[in-house]
């Protein structure tokens, strides 16, 4: 009899973890939706004149998000195609790299690679949803200097 209570409770206990865990929203999966482009708001689009990123390093993680007002990191970022993407760090003492390799959506390919004193350029080239990842590292620390995290990247038809 006890064997079967003990049974029945950790049974009981499995599903319900299982279903907490399948109710826990999954970071970053914008591009699994069914249509992407229509998560572009004017907030998080940048314009077509060009578009700023900024990657920083945060206390447990890293941030990318763009410099005009209002911008959130953790949300998905639009650029149209044909749009040029300047990538940097306003955090001092910060190198930064970020991982294309997915689909490349940026000329040049491969990876995009600055810091504090070192801005890149890019074209935002290849309509579709990407997720990058990315790693802000400060220069100096010795335990855990440099931090990762992905960004949704969605390029939009250029106008």
């Amino acid at each position: 009899m006890r064997c079967t209570v003990t049974m029945l409770i950790l049974f009981l206990a499995a599903g319900s973890l299982a279903a907490a865990e399948k109710k826990k929203p999954k970071k970053n999966d914008f591009c699994a939706q069914p249509n992407p482009h229509s998560l572009c708001t004017p907030a998080n689009t940048c314009g077509s004149s060009g578009c700023t990123l900024d990657v920083t390093r945060t206390a447990s993680s890293s941030s990318l998000k763009p410099t005009a007002p209002g911008a959130q990191s953790d949300k998905p970022i639009c650029v149209a195609a044909g749009t040029k993407v300047e990538w940097q760090s306003t955090e001092k003492n910060t190198g930064f790299i970020v991982d294309q390799s997915n689909g490349v959506p940026f000329e040049p390919a491969g990876a995009i690679i600055g810091g504090s004193g070192k801005s890149t350029s890019t074209v935002a080239t290849k309509e579709g949803c990407y997720t990058l990842s990315y790693g802000a590292c400060k220069s100096g620390a010795i335990y855990g200097m440099c931090q990762e995290n992905s960004a949704t990247i969605i390029i939009t038809k250029g106008q």
